[in-house]
């Protein structure tokens, strides 16, 4: 834990009691603060409760008594429009932060010569697997590397502040909305396509949450940019001619002069205008297709920012375990193979396990984003058939029309079922069942990670039913 001193002996009232929120309701007691923590949903305060939490009904409160308001990144903020309790923070002078400024002050707080290092990775798809890629390397490198943010534990649940640590973290518009003091020593920037653009007021505001990991830095910190999309790349010329820090731009599709490049699955260097070839992307197994080399190029100039040998970095991404949910391998029953994406909750997120397969039985819907499948349009030739599911089915199958054979299925566990018969039945070498929905979850799942799981527990009973099918033969 990263105890919050700034608030000692003051009130500080805490909204949003998930992952982020409980671990910040632990850092400011811990530094010494009078926290009052709540939560609207009654599951989310009985969990809270559960696990010893004193919960304060601060909709009933003295604001003026409060020093801060700390929100979850989940709760609006500015659109579509302010949380009722925002706009009471506001009324009364209260500041609104998250829990990243938090530990952004925490750091700033201490003298320069004692702060960690501290690499910070946005982007709208790619950044979990960047963000784990760059903790693995650094790991195997031996450095005191600690792995979180808006992935795997809240940032003020990570271990304590100090000099040789390296925190990872992946910073999702949300948190970085919330978020004023953060300065990264490299901060990485994948890709910006559309995508929550109605808590953003517009593609524009968007942008500029991405754009915020790079306030604060200066001419001896890195920006790491993503070239594969126009607003990056207007950004990166921007950035370039200002010349406040080092700019380095990372690309899967174009061999860079003066960068880090994919080209073909294998990685270049040339950041000091001479490419030289670093290594064979195209052998990891866990990180395949054209997205993936991209986030291993932004994974590897991040790595050298920090001082990590370039042979050191390829031999630790050699050993890269992949995630769970990003294109996950779960199993093959009888020669079909199931594909687990389910962290692609958007469209271009979908667009990157689809290139990566000539042809798929693809499994898709949920809530849809605002453009639907205009991104995997494109992309229609690698569906063999398509299996929908939730609120996005219908409008998923007039997008699909005559273009693309397709059912409505409803439940995964159809989906899964109609996939598996078609494609076991197909004579296709090597079938691949895709779960890569395009959509957000929470229509029928808590999130992407239940829905996944779900989806693996299906294929591993159908795994045991074959099994049992040859047992009794």
């Amino acid at each position: 834990m990263i105890p919050i001193r700034e608030f000692a002996g003051q009130y500080v009232a805490v909204f949003g009691l998930g992952r982020t929120g409980l671990a910040t309701v632990r850092a400011l007691q811990a530094g010494g603060a009078k926290v009052h923590a709540w939560d609207d949903n009654p599951v989310a305060r009985e969990r809270a409760t559960e696990q010893g939490f004193d919960l304060v009904d601060i909709n009933k409160r003295d604001w003026q008594q409060y020093s801060a308001l700390v929100l979850s990144p989940g709760i609006p903020y500015r659109y579509p429009e302010p949380h009722r309790l925002v706009q009471m923070a506001r009324m009364v002078g209260v500041e609104v932060i998250g829990d990243m400024e938090l530990f952004a002050r925490a750091v700033n707080a201490m003298p320069e010569h004692s702060r960690p290092k501290i690499i910070g990775v946005t982007g709208t798809n790619g950044k979990s697997t960047t963000t784990s890629l760059i903790g693995h390397v650094l790991k195997k490198a031996g450095k005191d590397v600690r792995v979180g943010g808006n992935i795997g534990i809240g940032v003020l649940d990570m271990a304590p502040l100090h000099a040789n640590a390296v925190y990872v973290l992946e910073l999702s518009s949300y948190q970085l909305d919330l978020c004023e003091s953060l300065k990264c020593d490299v901060a990485v920037l994948l890709n910006v396509t559309p995508d929550h653009l109605e808590r953003h007021g517009g593609m524009q505001g968007y942008i500029n949450a991405k754009t915020r990991i790079f306030d604060n830095q200066s001419e001896k910190d890195l920006a790491v940019i993503g070239m594969d999309t126009m607003p990056t790349q207007i950004l990166m010329a921007k950035m370039a001619a200002k010349r406040h820090q080092r700019c380095v731009g990372v690309s899967s599709t174009y061999a860079l002069g003066r960068g880090v490049s994919a080209v073909h699955g294998r990685l270049f260097d040339s950041q000091s205008g001479r490419a030289m070839m670093i290594g064979d992307l195209s052998k990891i197994q866990t990180l395949p297709g054209a997205h993936n080399h991209q986030n291993a190029a932004a994974a590897y100039a991040a790595c050298r920012g920090v001082g990590v040998d370039a042979t050191v970095i390829m031999e630790a991404m050699a050993t890269f375990p992949g995630l769970a949910h990003r294109q996950e391998v779960v199993g093959k029953v009888g020669g079909v193979t199931f594909v687990n994406d389910s962290k692609a909750t958007n469209g271009q997120a979908a667009v990157q396990a689809l290139k990566s397969y000539p042809k798929v039985y693809w499994i898709g819907g949920g809530v849809a984003k605002s453009d639907g499948l205009a991104d995997v349009r494109p992309f229609y030739g690698h569906i063999t058939k398509a299996y929908l599911i939730g609120e996005a089915q219908k409008q998923f199958s007039r997008e699909l029309s005559d273009d693309v054979p397709h059912m409505n299925c409803g439940t995964l566990k159809r989906a899964v079922a109609e996939a598996m018969h078609d494609a076991a039945n197909s004579g296709d070498e090597d079938p691949i069942v895709l779960l890569s929905p395009a959509c957000a979850s929470f229509d029928q799942f808590k999130d992407f990670e239940a829905r996944g799981d779900e989806f693996k527990e299906l294929v591993h009973g159908l795994m045991s039913d074959t099994e049992r099918l040859r047992a009794t033969v």
